[in-house]
């Protein structure tokens, strides 16, 4: 551990990331939340399939929005103030979606939590790398993932004990539907959310970008001590521009492909390719995984249980290695994961025959090969993509350019989130086999531009990240 480590305030430090990373657990509260709250959707609002699919999937629309915006916001508000009015925002629109009645008023309700969502899930990562020690900021950052499973894992408890207490989901518990309940419920760690925002610093790269020095000098000493924090305002001060303040057109350089910055493409590969590689398919279609492999339906909420405290485990294999062989090689040794059993995967699927209904049949055999590819393979992106990717986008970008590189990421990530979900459907109609081979092409294409584009960040001062 190096000097600055050991004059770091770990206690702060720790307590900033718990608070920061709860923005990550609403996100993966929901996400677990709305899986059981469709047979009470369909219910309340008639919906169809495709409106069904619409309505669970409007977060996303929102999300997108949420993370372009932010980074710019943040630059303007301050990081800490637009996590604020993130928490406020989830935490209305929970409550609405808990009470509402009319299927417009829920849409609206899901897509502002959206907003909220994509919001924290941007700013989450970028403010623990600007007050975490750069020897220790990827295991700091990496904890955004662990929260996300963490929400996830949390919804399918609570969800199972709703709907065990009410009979089902579409029973009801002091004269409201338990599906509703599971909405509500998500009002309780925005609320905790929000609170706890009160009690941390702002960040003191934003308070520099500001003119603010002495805040900022307050803030890097209750950090780093008297002696480091000043030397550290120092470097601060000097990787901004004296011309002007950080702005989205700072993204721009002369001679970058298409007139943007190399590290931004970078950035962008990296959003992108961590939905193209399925993760979220995976998810969604684990439940039938498992009922393929012999499995009740009833087991099936059980087991997504095990899965998520699997995934949690994995993360914490990242915590423990990604300071010290870096974040490159995770990201290598996760596409080459990600990519072999996805095939396995595929050749599963292909054994498979089609029952009178169109619906995959599998042997028992073939099943449980499945179900463990799948399994697999969320390990290997919970050791990688999904904790990487955050910790890179927080740390990559110089100081001038972050908040608007974050920006133009986000909203990638979040827009590619929305395409996969939205297209797995139709392409799962035409053929399982043809959608998993797609997935698993992108995991080796990803492999060979993380080799090309990506550069280690691992053990580097922000300040020292060249855009």
């Amino acid at each position: 551990m190096n000097d600055t480590a050991q004059k770091a305030n770990i206690g702060l430090i720790g307590a900033i990331v718990a608070v920061a990373t709860i923005g990550g657990l609403l996100f993966g509260y929901d996400s677990g939340a709305v899986n059981g709250t469709q047979d009470g959707l369909k219910h309340a609002f008639a919906l169809d399939e495709a409106g069904l699919g619409f309505t669970v999937g409007s977060l996303l629309i929102g999300c997108v929005f949420g993370a372009f915006f932010a980074g710019t916001l943040a630059d303007s508000m301050g990081r800490r103030n637009v996590m604020r009015l993130a928490a406020l925002l989830f935490l209305g629109g929970a409550l609405v979606q808990g009470f509402a009645h009319d299927h417009t008023l829920f849409v609206i309700a899901r897509i502002i939590g959206g907003v909220a969502v994509g919001a924290a899930s941007v700013l989450s990562p970028a403010y623990i790398s600007e007050v975490a020690p750069a020897n220790i900021r990827g295991r700091m950052t990496t904890v955004q993932q662990i929260m996300i499973i963490s929400g996830l894992t949390a919804a399918f408890v609570v969800n199972y004990y709703l709907a065990q207490a009410a009979g089902s989901s579409l029973g009801q518990l002091g004269g409201i539907e338990a599906w509703r309940w599971m909405y509500l419920m998500q009002a309780i760690p925005a609320g905790v959310f929000l609170v706890a925002l009160f009690f941390i610093p702002e960040s003191p790269r934003y308070l520099v970008a500001k003119q603010r020095n002495p805040e900022a000098l307050k803030v890097l000493t209750s950090l780093f001590g008297a002696t480091e924090g000043g030397l550290k305002l120092a470097e601060i001060q000097a990787s901004f521009s004296t011309d002007h303040r950080p702005r989205l057109a700072d993204i721009f350089a002369p001679g970058g492909f298409l007139g943007i910055r190399a590290i931004v493409w970078a950035g962008l590969l990296l959003a992108v390719f961590q939905q193209l590689v399925g993760i979220n398919v995976i998810f969604y279609y684990g439940a039938t995984l498992w009922q393929l492999a012999g499995f009740t339906e009833n087991d099936a909420l059980l087991i997504n249980i095990v899965s998520g405290a699997v995934s949690i485990a994995a993360c914490f294999i990242t915590i423990a290695v990604i300071d010290k062989i870096g974040r490159k090689p995770l990201l290598l040794i996760g596409s080459a994961g990600m990519a072999v059993t996805l095939f396995v995967m595929v050749f599963a699927f292909s054994q498979g025959t089609l029952d009178p209904a169109g619906k995959l049949v599998l042997t028992p055999q073939m099943g449980m090969v499945a179900v463990v590819a799948a399994n697999l393979y969320v390990i290997f992106f919970n050791v990688s993509w999904g904790p990487v990717m955050w910790v890179m986008l927080g740390e990559m970008f110089p100081n001038q350019i972050r908040g608007s590189a974050l920006a133009v990421c986000g909203f990638a990530q979040w827009g590619a989130n929305y395409v996969i979900a939205q297209t797995f459907p139709s392409m799962a109609k035409w053929s399982l086999t043809g959608a998993y081979t797609f997935y698993g092409v992108c995991a080796v294409i990803s492999f060979f531009l993380v080799q090309k584009f990506i550069h280690e960040t691992k053990g580097k001062e922000l300040e020292a990240m060249e855009g």
